[in-house]
């Protein structure tokens, strides 16, 4: 089962974003077969998703996400995977590529580990604010991602966003609402603290749902790439 904080109500403040990725991970779940790592797998929150042999969770030790009773089943130091060659039939990374400032290096080491014809899902950030600092390092675009797997040994099965223009725009208004005010101002003050909730949080993710749902679909500005690529034979 996928918690509430991953798969969010319209009372979330990661509403829009979180939406769209769990909606894309169990469009594409059906992809991922056999024994599969879960790279940068932190809590795990997409495991429900995947029927798969076995399912592997990696992770290193980042001072910005402390890793408090998480699942982790293999520790890694940022460079090198600890596992063989070509033991994976399938690999998910979500929300990690941003994080990693040597990510040629770790395409070499994920297509290392990757069986030939093995399958990868990864999703990272195109809008969204810093976070899990200091280590945040990059946004990426669609066209320097299918260059960066492409020169590391894999094929672009299919390139996709998650989010719309419309989306992005109200899940920016929420969350500077959210982080700037909500949470440095109003949060430990009843009943204003309700209030300032519904009208700033509430409100602004209906009024982008019904927006998005009525206008264009522009996706030039969109919250998530969303990627499938295999690893050449």
């Amino acid at each position: 089962m996928v918690s509430s904080d991953f798969k969010p109500s319209v009372f979330h403040p990661y509403y829009f974003i979180r939406k769209g990725l769990v909606s894309k991970i169990q469009e594409y779940s059906g992809a991922m077969k056999g024994k599969m790592l879960d790279f940068g797998c932190g809590s795990k929150p997409y495991r429900a998703f995947f029927n798969v042999q076995e399912y592997v969770g990696v992770d290193f030790v980042n001072p910005g996400h402390p890793h408090d009773n998480e699942q982790i089943d293999v520790m890694y130091d940022g460079k090198t995977i600890p596992i063989a060659d070509n033991t994976f039939d399938s690999a998910l990374s979500s929300e990690v590529f941003e994080h990693v400032f040597n990510l040629e290096d770790i395409l070499k080491e994920l297509h290392r580990v990757l069986k030939p014809g093995g399958t990868m899902l990864i999703t990272c950030p195109f809008v969204w604010k810093e976070h899990e600092v200091p280590n945040d390092y990059a946004r990426y675009t669609h066209f320097a991602l299918k260059h960066l797997f492409e020169k590391n040994g894999f094929t672009v099965k299919t390139l996709d966003k998650s989010g719309n223009f419309v989306e992005v725009l109200h899940q920016l208004t929420v969350l500077y609402f959210y982080d700037h005010w909500y949470m440095k101002l109003f949060k430990k003050i009843p009943l204003i603290n309700y209030i300032f909730f519904f009208f700033f949080i509430v409100v602004p993710n209906i009024g982008g749902t019904i927006l998005s749902s009525l206008l264009p679909k522009h996706r030039q500005m969109y919250l998530n790439n969303v990627i499938l690529v295999e690893k050449n034979a």
